[in-house]
């Protein structure tokens, strides 16, 4: 009887290896797990994102991967991957810093293969409901450590409401999640689903209320309202448009009185402009308008091809202010803190013609309607308007987001269309 348990379970377990769905089930399961992880772990997503791609070579169909490669969306990340290997040819840097500033542009090369997985796969919304949750789980934890420091995880220097990463990265994690949740929110009150409607806005304003009173970026605060826009002019009418306008403009009136937390994060965009003008500080604000000035004039020295993938440090270095007061000329830095300055300079106009071709052909994707074109649409949004203050492709945590919410919400799309255009053919 062990003998035959025995073998039924070794027979079981050998159609699941020589089964693809069997194996697709499991990347979709490791795809989920590389979402949930990301909030909390960089080293936990690497690991599972590695288990995904190992788990799609047994029974990929080769001949239709390299033909997918072959699609705009697809061919513009290879592009700057390649531009940037390409880069290392003229850069004047040594070789462990040009083979550096390649490693962020790696994980642009996944996209192209989560497209094409979730093109084939239906658990797509498995991935975006796992990464939804795990932020919310999150929104608790910095809740709990706001009252009870302690708990944080981060013992180097941690940070008022953050159990794990930095604010920068939490508040990119609940700004996504909050405005995400408008598009659903509003189709089930136009199906008279109060009750789940209900529940969702209290996530999406648990978000806010946790970015009012506990943490928030000042890039969040910018690009808010610019998501919000964006949804109201897609899926509002103009008199839905007024009252949600109107209530959000009161809701922000009311955090403002209410938070004084909040106030100081803006009121700081002033005091840092007004010391690093007056003084040269090197404070947050001021050190970025020195970045862009700098890599501006970089840009100017070689507009067509740049000076070379991890030539900016060496360039930042060369014209640093020597001397004793610290002053924000002096800083020393290999990213100035804006994707198309940080493109520029390395790689010039051709770079800077494949990042925003990458970014439109994006944008196109995501025409149409439905939850998935929301999402893809909204995680490409966010991406162009924080790269205007942080270098947020080429960042591990943003970039990631960008790659697995493109790559998963692209493939979803992708399946829709065809699916959609199996029955004209047949009537026709």
């Amino acid at each position: 009887m062990t003998a035959l348990a025995r073998e039924t379970a070794g027979q079981m377990l050998g159609r699941r290896l020589r089964s693809p769905t069997a194996w697709r089930e499991t990347v979709d399961i490791f795809a989920v797990l590389t979402a949930a992880s990301l909030p909390w772990s960089t080293s936990l997503a690497g690991i599972f994102n590695a288990l995904l791609l190992l788990c799609m070579v047994p029974f990929l169909d080769l001949r239709a991967f390299l033909q997918s490669l072959k699609r705009p969306i697809c061919v513009a990340p290879i592009a700057l991957v390649a531009l940037a290997l390409l880069g290392t040819l003229w850069s004047d840097a040594t070789w462990g810093a040009r083979l550096y500033a390649v490693n962020p542009t790696v994980k642009l090369l996944v996209l192209p293969i989560l497209l094409y997985h979730f093109e084939r796969s239906q658990r797509g919304h498995w991935v975006l409901v796992a990464f939804l949750v795990s932020c919310a789980l999150l929104s608790v934890m910095s809740w709990l450590v706001a009252f009870y420091p302690n708990l944080a995880l981060k013992t180097d220097a941690p940070e008022r409401g953050i159990f794990v990463k930095n604010y920068i990265d939490q508040s990119q994690e609940f700004t996504l999640c909050a405005v995400a949740l408008a598009y659903p929110i509003v189709m089930l009150l136009r199906e008279k689903r109060y009750w789940l409607a209900g529940l969702l806005t209290a996530l999406a304003l648990s978000f806010f209320v946790n970015m009012a009173f506990v943490v928030v970026s000042r890039t969040a605060l910018v690009t808010i309202p610019i998501m919000f826009g964006v949804f109201a002019l897609l899926h509002l009418k103009w008199r839905s448009i007024a009252i949600v306008a109107a209530a959000l403009l009161a809701g922000a009136v009311l955090a403002w009185q209410a938070s004084p937390h909040l106030r100081q994060t803006a009121e700081r965009f002033t005091n840092e402009y007004t010391r690093y003008v007056e003084r040269g500080e090197p404070t947050s604000i001021g050190l970025r308008l020195e970045f862009w000035r700098k890599s501006l004039g970089f840009f100017a020295e070689a507009p067509v091809v740049g000076h070379g993938t991890g030539s900016t440090r060496g360039l930042f270095e060369r014209v640093a202010t020597p001397g004793g007061q610290y002053q924000a000329s002096a800083e020393v830095i290999g990213n100035p803190h804006n994707q198309t300055l940080n493109v520029a300079v390395q790689w010039g106009a051709i770079g800077i013609a494949v990042l925003y071709a990458i970014w439109i052909l994006h944008l196109l994707l995501f025409r149409g309607d439905g939850f998935a074109n929301w999402i893809g649409l909204l995680v490409v949004v966010q991406n162009v308007f924080t790269s205007l203050f942080n270098s947020h492709l080429f960042d591990f945590h943003e970039g990631w987001m960008y790659v697995i919410g493109v790559g998963v919400a692209g493939g979803m799309v992708i399946r829709a269309q065809r699916s959609e255009a199996k029955p004209e053919e047949a009537g026709s």
